[in-house]
């Protein structure tokens, strides 16, 4: 190769690597893998839906799951359903996570927890105009409160078994989308999933030095028992921005979901959308990826590039719908 032409190469290839480089040195946490055969994998949600397809694949490779939810007959069926598709009886415990004491009675007899997977959800889209406060604040409790409510009572416990055995831990807290990006008629439920970043940033630094690993899921929208209603609720608006983004099998999620959870990486984006969401609010989260966090320094002037492309037509679409109504009332 001439010197004409490897001049320009290493002048591409030499600061790239130096950067790389870099990067895996400061990246933290550092890269973990957590193992999930016969650990015991606590899910909540766990009787339908995502949770219920993460249970089935945790459970096929090994794992000892316990499954929570509120009601008691879909849990009977979903511990049907795990042990005919894979032969493993699972624990089920009928609770609501608004109820603190509660959750932290059935974590006790559950046992010390390995990987904690905050799932549970609830979503009724509406604008907060229209939106009843009760509602506001189920939506809040469910999916904030409950998470913190499963975290404390789990938490002791979890740090004292990876000190016994040497083993990474694990809790991931299932978020979405909309816990990425704020979308019309989704106020409620996007500041209960917004908040979850925060709890979850804030407790890796506190629990690393414990060996134990936080997740962050961001699922798009995926076809399960809840997603019907809050389809039949969607504001017009709603569902026209939506209308950009492709929904998911639960299947899928829960395979994308488990294996970013083996890897130990905090954020868990689920498709092409996801990972540029990932990509421009990385802001301050933590990256165990040197790879990833290149990805990130690379892509995020492009990446918000786009997102004001996204946030342009969204406004557009807003503009129009209220231009054709107050046409009609005129």
């Amino acid at each position: 190769m001439s010197s004409s032409l490897l001049s320009p190469l290493l002048i591409t290839i030499v600061p790239v690597s130096g950067l790389l480089i870099f990067l895996a040195l400061i990246t933290r946490p550092r890269p973990t893998r957590i193992p999930i055969k016969g650990r015991h994998v606590f899910i909540t949600g766990g009787s339908s839906g995502i949770g219920l397809a993460i249970a089935r694949l945790a459970a096929a490779e090994g794992a000892r799951v316990s499954i929570l939810a509120r009601n008691r007959q879909r849990l009977d069926e979903a511990r049907d359903s795990i042990r005919l598709a894979t032969g493993v009886e699972v624990g089920i415990y009928s609770v609501d996570v608004r109820d603190a004491e509660a959750v932290a009675r059935a974590i006790e007899v559950a046992g010390p927890i390995d990987v904690l997977i905050c799932n549970q959800g609830v979503f009724t889209p509406q604008e907060l105009e229209k939106q009843e406060m009760d509602e506001i604040k189920f939506i809040v409790d469910v999916n904030l409160m409950g998470t913190f409510h499963l975290i404390k009572a789990a938490l002791p416990n979890m740090k004292r078994k990876t000190r016994e055995t040497g083993l990474p831990s694990s809790i991931a807290i299932m978020s979405a989308q909309a816990g990425q990006v704020g979308v019309y008629g989704y106020t409620a439920y996007s500041a209960s999933k917004f908040a979850l970043r925060g709890l979850s940033e804030a407790l890796q630094h506190e629990v690393i030095a414990d060996n134990i690993f936080v997740s962050l899921i961001f699922p798009s929208d995926t076809d399960t028992p809840g997603f019907s209603e809050e389809l039949r609720r969607r504001p017009e608006i709603s569902k026209i921005i939506a209308a950009s983004s492709g929904g998911m099998k639960a299947d899928d999620v829960a395979r994308i979901s488990l294996n970013g959870i083996k890897a130990g990486r905090f954020s868990i984006p689920c498709n092409f959308e996801g990972t540029m969401l990932s990509i421009v609010t990385a802001g301050l989260s933590p990256q165990s990826s040197f790879m990833a966090a290149f990805l990130e320094i690379s892509f995020a002037g492009f990446m918000r590039f786009v997102a004001l492309c996204f946030q342009w037509n969204w406004f557009s679409s807003i503009e129009k719908w209220h231009a054709k109504n107050n046409s009609k009332q005129n």
